[in-house]
């Protein structure tokens, strides 16, 4: 993902989300040497069919956001490009990834359970809801060695 690829991505980042992130939030992220991956289509040149942004610390990778188009979703690309993205951080020498979700995302949450993601924290009132109330985040982490093993 380079600056010149943000304009897709925040389209798709808001046809997808009640509070997404905006094209800013993308931009300060790679500005900040934030890993960006994009995964576009085969068949149609250019088509954007999903996105992830990483941010190293130390050993750890944390995922910020990893998300796919409305379109393309619950057909296996979210989990091809997890699995890409855990073996692609292994062998960068990553041993943990961190992420954040929110609890009534269950189908985010199905997807990291398959790939041994465990809840080890709650970040209370971490997310903009409806109504003007926050929602928690589930802090998961999965220590690659044992998934990638």
């Amino acid at each position: 993902m380079s600056l010149l690829d943000l304009a897709r991505v925040a389209a798709i980042e808001r046809s997808i989300y009640d509070f997404p992130w905006t094209e800013g939030n993308f931009r300060d992220s790679l500005n900040a040497g934030h890993e960006g991956w994009l995964l576009e289509s085969m068949e149609s040149p250019g088509k954007l069919k999903a996105y992830a942004l990483l941010m190293w610390i130390v050993d750890e990778v944390h995922l910020l956001n990893v998300s796919v188009r409305a379109d393309e979703q619950g057909q296996g690309i979210g989990r091809r490009l997890m699995q890409w993205l855990l073996a692609h951080c292994y062998a960068q020498g990553a041993q943990s990834m961190l992420l954040e979700v929110r609890p009534s995302n269950h189908v985010a949450l199905r997807l990291y359970a398959a790939f041994g993601f465990e809840h080890i924290g709650t970040r209370r009132a971490y997310y903009p809801a409806r109504g003007g109330v926050r929602e928690d985040a589930w802090v998961l982490r999965c220590r690659l060695e044992t998934v990638l093993a």
